[in-house]
This record gives structure tokens, C-alpha cells and sequence, in this order.
């Protein structure tokens, strides 16, 4: 179990962000342990053609069977602006010596071959790797990623508003509680450490590509908690949502299936992805079921994200 002890002002530290290093990383697991990941079946078969021509040896080699990844890789993200290229070039400069550790943390025996050499060696040819992963795998599909994490990151602020820090965290992940002023993650590994956040806050994460909550391997890492973010089941699907008759005759039935959706917040680039539509298209509806107060929108970082309101989700109801 690891535990964060929140002291003083840090429960006003709490923040959220955004990391295309992280998912990029974490998606790896995946590749070596496809079956653990049902949901992201349709992206590695969307996406194994381009697979071919990357260095997968290198790739696969960055993850263990109990599917850690090293920390260096993973760093603590400040922002939810993250861009993959900042990312990437932070990491050059990552001292040979944590290069090794980290790498040895992971593969505690003995390294793949992929990972023998001279650190600083090792180090340019992952980041290589991974730049090329990331050009053939993930920046098609980035922007419909992105609009699921940045939706969860509203929706975790919503509950946190209304419901307090502890129903937040309870809310992320059940293996998550937050005691007192204590955060508490059981692990299924034999991984414990308890560290306070004093001086350097805690950093929640969603991804798409976690099944519960993790943390770094080391204490010595910032607090930082990596999270399963919310709507993944619908991240490679386009809508099947129907609205009810009488809604569809009173608004129309573009509008209605709109509606239907925005149970939980979500911007015009995913509804367009979603209904197969031109986002131009989209705004139209979007702009009168605003002004109707059948919606609501907040703004996250590039993004505006539109909700049913109240009145919406009565509507929907039938009330």
C-alpha cells in the first residue's frame, strides 16, 4: 500500500494533468499483455499495420510482466496542456545514472538485450522508439483521446466541488481512500512506501490505459497518482444512442440523439467523431440546445465541454 499524507495547505494542492508521455508509455502494456486491456482491442488492431515498422523489441522490453514501467519515463506532468514533443525532449537530458536504476528497477534479474549498453545509448534509442510509436500510433488518435481525459479531469472537479476531496478519490478508484488527511492506494503488488506531499503537492492523472490506481515505483518520485479515466468504453465506438420518440418529434432527432448523449461532459470534436459529422455541424445544435438551458459548458485548457443541465436531463427523463 502506499500512502501520501496531505499536510497543511497541500489538500488545496491537489491538481490535475494531462500526459501524452504517460499514455504513449503506458500504453506499452498493452502490446505485451493484450487480453488485460479488452477495450483497447479496437486501437491495437486499428493500429498493427503501422506496428510492423517500430522497433517493438526496444518497445516491449520497457515493461515487466507485472507490467511496471520505468519512472524516468513517467514523469510527473504539471499541466493539462502537456505536448508529447515537450515531453520527449525534457527526457534527453535524464542523468545516465537514474537511467540505469530505473531500467535495473523494472528488470531486477538481468536487461532484455534491447536495454543493454551505455545508458546514455539506451536512452537515445527508446526516445527514438518512441517517437516513432507515437507519429504511427497515437497522434491519429490523439485528439479523441485527449477529449476523454480532459472530460474526466471536469467531471472530477464537478464532484470534488459538490462532494468534497474524499468522495472524489473514492469516486477515481474503490482501491483509493482518503483518511483524515492521509491518501491511501492498496496495490496489487508488494510495492509500500509512505511519503508526505509537503512542499511538492499531488498530481492525479487520467488514463487510458490503467485499470486501477498506480503510483511511482520509488518514494523518491513527486506524489503523483495515475488513475483509470472515465468513458473509456465508448473512446473507439461511434453512437448507437437513440432519444425518446416524443423528444426527437419536439427537437428534432439530431438534436435529441445529441442530448441523449451529453450525460457526461464531452467537446464538439468527440460528438463529431462520434456521430460521423462535421464539428461545423455540430456547434449549430450545440449553440441552440444552449440556448434553449438544455446544456451547459465549461472551458478545459483547448477545449469547451458541453453537459446536460438540469433541465436537460429532465427532458430526457420524460419529466
Amino acid at each position: 500500500m502506499i500512502e501520501y499524507e496531505l499536510a497543511g495547505n497541500d489538500l488545496g494542492e491537489v491538481r490535475f494533468a494531462i500526459s501524452p508521455l504517460h499514455e504513449l508509455v503506458l500504453s506499452l502494456r498493452t502490446l505485451r499483455d493484450p487480453g488485460r486491456f479488452p477495450l483497447q482491442l479496437p486501437w491495437l488492431r486499428a493500429t498493427e499495420p503501422a506496428r510492423s515498422g517500430l522497433d517493438l523489441e526496444l518497445l516491449q522490453a520497457l515493461t515487466n510482466e507485472a507490467l511496471w514501467t520505468p519512472d524516468f519515463l513517467t514523469p510527473r506532468p504539471y499541466s493539462p496542456l502537456g505536448r508529447i514533443e515537450d515531453e520527449l525532449t525534457a527526457l534527453v537530458d535524464t542523468h545516465p545514472g537514474v537511467v540505469r536504476a530505473d531500467l535495473a528497477e523494472v528488470h531486477p534479474g538481468a536487461l532484455p538485450s534491447a536495454l543493454r549498453g551505455r545508458p546514455a545509448t539506451v536512452l537515445r534509442r527508446l526516445l527514438a522508439a518512441l517517437r516513432d510509436y507515437w507519429d504511427a500510433c497515437f497522434e491519429p488518435y490523439w485528439t479523441r483521446m485527449r477529449t476523454i481525459l480532459e472530460a474526466d479531469i471536469v467531471y472530477r472537479g464537478r464532484v470534488m466541488a459538490n462532494a468534497g476531496l474524499a468522495a472524489m478519490f473514492t469516486d477515481i478508484d474503490p482501491h483509493v481512500r482518503l483518511d483524515d488527511t492521509v491518501l491511501r492506494i492498496h496495490l496489487r503488488s508488494d510495492l509500500s512506501y509512505r511519503t508526505s506531499t509537503a512542499g511538492r503537492g499531488l498530481t492525479l492523472t487520467p488514463s487510458l490505459f490503467s485499470r486501477r490506481a498506480a503510483t511511482p515505483i520509488s518514494p523518491d518520485e513527486p506524489p503523483h497518482l495515475i488513475y483509470p479515466a472515465r468513458g473509456l468504453g465508448t473512446l473507439w465506438q461511434t453512437s448507437t444512442a437513440t432519444a425518446p420518440a416524443a423528444l426527437a418529434n419536439l427537437i428534432g432527432r439530431a438534436r435529441a440523439r445529441l442530448l441523449s448523449l451529453l450525460e457526461t461532459p464531452t467537446s464538439t470534436t468527440e460528438l463529431a467523431v462520434r456521430l460521423d459529422v462535421t464539428p461545423t455541424a455540430i456547434n449549430q445544435h450545440l449553440r441552440a440546445l444552449q440556448a434553449a438551458g438544455l446544456l451547459t459548458s465549461a472551458r478545459h485548457g483547448r477545449s469547451v465541454l458541453y453537459h446536460r443541465s438540469d433541465l436537460g436531463d429532465r427532458l430526457m427523463a420524460g419529466n
